[in-house]
């Protein structure tokens, strides 16, 4: 498979780029140092692989004559023109069910983050002002109404681990799902109105953007937080600012951002928000499990062999 031609978008973990590099004549898009370069190699590309943040648009896709595949490195697909795809008839996979546990992991420890305010405890002790008194109280988990929009494999996680913190558990998706025991709300309206904390963990469609808006978080109100693993487009970001800034809502602890790597910068003067740098699935273990999936679907494809995770 030397010779086939495989298009990496942007930066991504040094151990999948070294195995794409064993198997394929991988093209780096970004040390490409202008267009007509790419145009020169373009009717070698066979494959392109993406992430969450780069993928493949309807003017890459018509510039790679011979495209067969793009092979994301995520399990959102927004950065990928679905349709173009359909309609050219262009193989997709992602890479679901491996990244499930530790974006799973960090949404409850975004939530102990936010409510215990872990990350202000330890500046206070760095600071040495603990030997002046101790540090303010905080707000327990144990207990809090948790809303997830998005019950599908990393929502049910999330509501897993809640359940072992004796948190009430409700959701919002598309249709009421049957035998999980939850509380099934028809609007996210009203799931945050019976809500202490909101997690968004649903995929990013056109009806998903912009899902937590200033409704929502008005429902969920000034004693709610807000939990965002999702994308950052979930959120109507100058409405949260807003919102946390006149006191409208609680809290937020975000893992992802609307144009990212771009923080409001209003957002690093608050106390009551934890901000991460879209870390969800970053341990060694998913990363590596995520790139031989990315591996493994070209492998599959070009052999002749069933995708193991197809999209399209």
């Amino acid at each position: 498979m030397e010779s086939i031609g495989v298009l990496m978008m942007c930066p991504m973990p040094s151990y999948l780029e070294n195995e794409l590099q064993k198997r394929f004549n991988l093209v780096r898009f970004w040390n490409l140092p202008e267009k007509s370069i790419f145009l020169k190699t373009r009717d070698s590309i066979r494959a392109v692989v993406g992430n969450a943040s780069t993928g493949a648009d309807a003017e890459l896709i018509n510039d790679l004559p011979k495209l067969e595949i793009i092979s994301s490195f995520s399990v959102g697909l927004d950065k990928i023109d679905l349709r173009k795809c359909k309609e050219k008839g262009i193989r997709v996979t992602n890479t679901p069910d491996v990244l499930t546990e530790d974006v799973a992991d960090l949404a409850i420890g975004l939530i102990l983050a936010l409510l215990r305010r872990l990350s202000e405890c330890d500046s206070y002790v760095r600071s040495g002002k603990w030997k002046y008194g101790d540090f303010q109280l905080t707000t327990k988990f144990s207990g809090k109404s948790v809303g997830i929009i998005g019950l599908g494999r990393i929502g049910t996680a999330i509501a897993k681990r809640s359940e072992a913190f004796s948190c009430p558990i409700s959701y919002y998706s598309r249709t009421e799902k049957p035998d999980v025991g939850y509380k099934y709300h028809p609007t996210v309206v009203e799931l945050a109105q019976n809500s202490d904390i909101l997690v968004v963990a649903c995929s990013l469609t056109d009806e998903t953007r912009h899902i937590v808006n200033r409704q929502v978080m008005d429902a969920l109100g000034a004693n709610g937080v807000l939990i965002n693993i999702g994308r950052g487009a979930h959120v109507d970001e100058q409405a949260l600012v807003k919102a946390l800034t006149e006191g409208r809502l609680g809290g937020a602890a975000l893992d992802v951002f609307e144009q990212e790597p771009h923080v409001p910068e209003v957002l690093f003067r608050l106390e009551n928000v934890v901000l991460l740098s879209h870390v969800g699935s970053d341990t060694v273990e998913t990363v590596n499990a995520m790139a031989d999936l990315v591996v493994g679907n070209l492998e599959a494809h070009f052999s002749g062999k069933s995708l193991l995770t197809p999209v399209v």
